[in-house]
Formats: structure tokens, C-alpha cells, sequence
């Protein structure tokens, strides 16, 4: 954009009453990567840094109070079971749809809605077959909820745990228990705080190698590719042994569905071909 449209659309913000409403998350974000994108990060439009910086600064205060009241009302449980409305009321999902593993609005409001503070630096140097954590992206987290058909029974644990955002998201969205298990100490650590911050009481997490864990608990357990070859092939032996038990349920994102729908204790559940953009769902025989 040329300097007088992008001094223009600056003015049409800062003047765009909608934008000041608490509701209006998803029209803010896309505000705030515009003055990130093309103003702030741009040496060459300087003399507008003050006027984006300052529109900018007013939006992401609004942003501020609004997680701050949020995270407030579901440590005092009243969005215990509305959860997803609760999002949908600030979020647009039909807009924020991918078909790709892209982030969008609603990985930046859960991000901010589950989050205290900065992401923490790993602590403890990965294994060679142990993938670098990524968040899971938030739309997967919702279609696993709507398709996995939980009961209040059921123990959701989540292999590879990282900042806990699964684990925490399931339990506010479902009510159901729900264990992280994470082998880097500083992440397990900040989910545990976040969890406690938020008063989520049916949230654990445990630092230990996913290889050594205690998964007798569980029915439905969730790997977001967190580790491959033999290490992903050992978990899931360990996952068998306790199918030998109970019935119970896999369900994956990425590329370790692959593995995991060779398995011949584990049948899919649709016949749908597994595309690596969507959460696979695998019961055991």
C-alpha cells in the first residue's frame, strides 16, 4: 500500500467504533496483523510507527481486560459447560477454517485465553527420535471434541503434552479428566501453573518420557506426532498392552497416523481415506 492509503486506512481505524467492542476479537486480530505487517515492520513508513503503534497499543488493551475477565470466570466455573459457545461468541469459525496446518484467529484467542505468560525455552535437550514441539492447532482440538463422542467416564490423555493446550482445552470443552504427559520440564512445569491459574482441578500433568508412563487410567489418547520410528512404535506397544485390558481409543494429527493405522489391534473408525490436515480416530478390537 502507498503511504496516503496506508495514513488513510490508519485513520478509518482509529475511528471504526466496532473495533472497540469487547466482541469484536476476530475483526481486531486481522487489525492488529495489518499494523504489524504493513506499518511496523516497514523502516520506510516511520512517520506513521507513532499512529499504528498508539491504534495498536488501544486495541490489545481492550484484548488484555477481555482475557483477564475470562480467565477470572472459569477459575469461578461459569463457563464450565459453554465453553465452545463462549469462543464462538469472539470468534467467526467459518472464517478462521483451514484446510491446511496454518494458524488462524482462534489459535490466537485460545493461545491467550489458556496462556500466562511468555512461551518458556525447553530445558531438557530432546532424544533423536522426539519431534520439536508445535502447538496443535485449535480448529483440530475442536473437531476432535466433536467427533470423539466422550463420555464422563472416559480419562483423555494427551502423549506429548508441550504447553498443555489440548489437555486444558478438552477438559473446558467436555468436563472430562484429562492428563498431559510432557518430557521436558519447563513445559510441563508452565502447564501445570496455567492449569492451576485457571482452577481446572480434573487437569494433571506429569513430567516423564511417554515411554515410562503410567497410562492405566485412560480411554482415549491423543499424539500430535509428538516422536517416530521406534520411540512412536514402543508407546504404542504400551498403548496395546493396556487395550489387552479395556477397550480404547487413538486418535492422531500428522505424520504419525501412518504408523499408527498399521497397527493391527486398531481399526479406523470411518472408512475415510487419513489426510494430514485432520485428526484420525482409531478404536482398539
Amino acid at each position: 500500500m502507498i503511504f496516503p492509503e496506508v495514513e488513510a486506512h490508519i485513520e478509518s481505524i482509529k475511528n471504526n467504533p466496532s473495533l472497540y467492542d469487547e466482541k469484536s476479537f476476530d475483526a481486531r486480530a486481522d487489525v492488529i496483523d495489518f499494523l504489524e505487517f504493513y506499518i511496523l515492520d516497514q523502516d520506510r513508513l516511520t512517520e506513521l510507527h507513532h499512529q499504528a503503534q498508539k491504534v495498536k497499543s488501544q486495541l490489545e488493551e481492550i484484548d488484555n481486560k477481555l482475557f483477564q475477565r475470562l480467565q477470572r470466570e472459569i477459575k469461578q466455573k461459569k463457563h464450565s459447560k459453554a465453553c465452545e459457545e463462549l469462543i464462538k461468541g469472539y470468534v467467526n469459525f467459518e472464517n478462521n477454517r483451514h484446510e491446511d496446518e496454518g494458524y488462524d484467529n482462534l489459535d490466537i484467542f485460545v493461545n491467550r485465553l489458556l496462556s500466562f505468560q511468555d512461551m518458556p525455552e525447553q530445558s531438557k535437550f530432546p532424544e533423536p527420535e522426539m519431534v520439536f514441539y508445535q502447538k496443535t492447532p485449535a480448529r483440530i482440538i475442536f473437531e476432535l471434541v466433536q467427533k470423539a463422542g466422550f463420555t464422563k467416564d472416559d480419562v483423555f490423555f494427551d502423549i506429548g503434552s508441550g504447553l498443555g493446550q489440548v489437555a486444558m482445552l478438552v477438559n473446558l470443552l467436555t468436563g472430562i479428566r484429562t492428563v498431559g504427559v510432557e518430557f521436558d520440564p519447563a513445559f510441563c512445569k508452565y502447564s501445570e501453573e496455567c492449569a492451576i491459574t485457571l482452577g481446572l482441578q480434573d487437569v494433571a500433568f506429569f513430567n516423564v518420557d511417554a515411554r515410562e508412563a503410567d497410562y492405566s487410567e485412560g480411554t482415549v489418547f491423543f499424539m500430535y506426532t509428538p516422536f517416530r520410528d521406534k520411540m512412536l512404535r514402543d508407546v504404542l506397544d504400551l498403548l496395546r498392552e493396556e487395550s489387552l485390558k479395556r477397550r480404547i481409543r487413538v486418535i492422531t494429527y500428522g505424520p504419525c497416523t501412518a504408523e499408527v493405522a498399521r497397527q493391527n489391534w486398531l481399526h479406523a473408525d470411518s472408512d475415510e481415506e487419513f489426510g494430514s490436515h485432520k485428526p484420525a480416530f482409531f478404536n482398539s478390537l
